[in-house]
């Protein structure tokens, strides 16, 4: 015999199957969005530590590059050297503002393949009618 109850007609059977349907769905949209939040929290991650790799890298090389000049040129030059060193900074700093910004500008929208789905389901219920 058949182990699965066979869905009685009518009006009863048509909403068990809609709650299904719609409890199927939505279990995918849950699944979809924990699935997103985990590949989001590890981007968050590997931001997080490129960021402070290029930190601290940077201020160590600014800081023995900057000092290695200033004893060279301590008895001619020293000020010319600081405020040269100054302006490379901050041209330096300024550009990589602007990178950054454009780096954030291309990255996805967050939850958006949930969001698509949920876009694509509203469609399918508006053809429906």
């Amino acid at each position: 015999m058949d182990s699965e109850h066979p869905d009685p007609p009518g009006l009863l059977g048509s909403f068990r199957n809609l709650c299904e349907n719609l409890l199927g769905s939505l279990h995918d949209r849950v699944a979809l969005v924990s699935l997103e939040l985990k590949e989001e929290k590890l981007r968050q991650i590997q931001v997080y530590f490129w960021i402070n790799a290029i930190l601290f890298a940077g201020v160590m090389a600014a800081t023995f590059g900057s000092l290695t000049l200033v004893y060279l040129f301590w008895e001619k030059s020293r000020f010319a050297v600081l405020g040269g060193l100054t302006l490379l900074y901050s041209a330096a700093f300024v550009s990589i503002i602007a990178a950054f910004r454009r780096y954030l500008a291309r990255q996805p929208l967050f939850l958006a393949a949930t969001l698509q789905e949920i876009r694509q389901d509203r469609e399918c219920f508006r053809t429906k009618n």
